[in-house]
């Protein structure tokens, strides 16, 4: 089992792969940049220099990058959705620059435009960036929690998405495990998860699946709340990471962990309750 949290690039961004050994990870998620603004600046050579030699001592992988949360790659508006795309287009380069194997993205929302608009917006975008991408690196579509107007809540909007885009095999599926059940996907129970599972697969297709967000939920059954929570200490509990954990589809995937951080030993704690019930 590869499981990992997500990692700081404070100082220097070749620290996050010192953190991630710090933490005892078998893979990582890190940010390229400041995820709250819209400006950044070149990646420094010397320190993709030092990212890259760090990660290739290590044991570590795959890395997952995670696009900022500013962009909205589905937005009807022209100004932010081309701000959004080129906000994209920049991070693929960087995860090229850094050698990191998956880029995690929001689909974003059409703003109560319609679905179809979101559609062919998302759709565009990430057509642009399957033609940038280099190296090993596959952008992978995060499911959303059901809020409103958001895209890629259920399983056939993701399915869409993937069949819009060219160069499709540069695409694969993140599945968040709070944003299932915020939207409606009762993953409390072995019978909830074989279910979920089952109509993923029937909708997009296990082979899509390359990464799984490890986080428990702060709100109800699809209550459309993006809260994460500590690994059982929220809605879907200890029993329904249990079976997540366990199903053929997702134990051998790299799992990451997205949960709150309000007390310092509350990364491997999580990190420790994660391992337990994969036992």
């Amino acid at each position: 089992m590869k499981v990992g949290v997500h990692v700081s690039i404070k100082d220097s961004i070749d620290q996050a792969v010192d953190r991630a050994q710090e933490y005892g990870c078998d893979t990582f998620q890190m940010f390229t940049r400041n995820p709250q603004g819209w400006k950044f600046g070149d990646l420094d050579i010397e320190q993709v220099k030092k990212f890259r030699e760090k990660l290739g001592q290590s044991k570590i992988s795959p890395v997952v990058d995670h696009m900022p949360y500013l962009p909205n790659l589905s937005c009807p508006e022209d100004e932010i959705y081309e701000k959004s795309v080129a906000s994209f287009a920049a991070e693929v380069d960087r995860c090229g620059t850094l050698g990191i194997s998956y880029l995690v993205v929001h689909l974003g929302s059409h703003l109560g435009r319609g679905r179809e608009v979101g559609l062919e917006r998302i759709g565009s975008a990430l057509t642009l960036g399957a033609k940038r991408a280099k190296g090993e690196l596959r952008i992978l579509l995060e499911n959303m929690a059901g809020t409103k107007n958001s895209m890629g809540s259920n399983f056939q909007d993701i399915k869409e998405i993937l069949d819009s885009v060219k160069k499709r095999e540069r695409l694969g599926v993140c599945l968040d495990t709070c944003h299932l059940y915020a939207a409606g996907f009762d993953v409390q129970s072995e019978r909830g998860v074989r279910q979920t599972m089952a109509k993923f697969n029937e909708v997009v297709g296990f082979d899509t699946l390359k990464v799984v967000h490890l986080n428990d939920s702060k709100g109800g059954l699809a209550s459309g709340l993006d809260r994460h929570q500590n690994i059982g200490k929220g809605y879907i509990g200890e029993k329904g990471f249990r079976a997540i954990l366990h199903h053929s589809a997702v134990k051998e995937l790299p799992l990451i962990l997205e949960t709150p951080v309000d007390e310092p030993d509350d990364v491997l704690s999580d990190l420790q309750m994660v391992r337990k019930l994969a036992k």
